[in-house]
């Protein structure tokens, strides 16, 4: 249950400058060696034994413990209130989907009415 508010608060943390770039660091190894196609043997004791899940899991809560306290506080209670970098980067993200969307479904239909699909960015009056 704690896996998306964790994930949330790396992300948090990870953009802060005021966090120290040697946790950054080491969080950011380990979810390269997640996402790497070198699969370590399982001979290699400990690294080859945990799945990959784990490591991930373990990544980001040793990223976080190794994270200043009040650095923690501070990005936790703006995940409560929805007003997180976290927040602010999804709601960017979402609507430059959906602005995105608009115009793809404004050009098929145009070409299905028979217009002529128009590259450029879409007038004040058409929003």
């Amino acid at each position: 249950m704690e896996v998306p508010k964790h994930g949330k608060l790396a992300y948090c943390l990870l953009r802060d400058d005021r966090v120290p770039a040697a946790p950054k660091a080491v969080l950011l190894a380990a979810l390269a060696v997640i996402v790497s196609p070198i699969d370590f043997p399982a001979w290699i004791p400990v690294l080859g034994e945990l799945d990959m899940l784990a490591l991930g899991l373990l990544a980001v809560q040793t990223f976080i413990e190794a994270c200043p306290e009040e650095i923690r506080r501070e990005h936790l209670a703006s995940l409560s209130a929805k007003d997180s970098m976290f927040d602010h980067d999804l709601r960017d993200t979402v609507a430059a989907a959906r602005h995105g969307t608009r115009r793809v479904v404004r050009r098929v239909r145009r070409r299905i009415a028979g217009g002529v699909a128009d590259d450029s960015y879409p007038s004040v009056a058409e929003g």
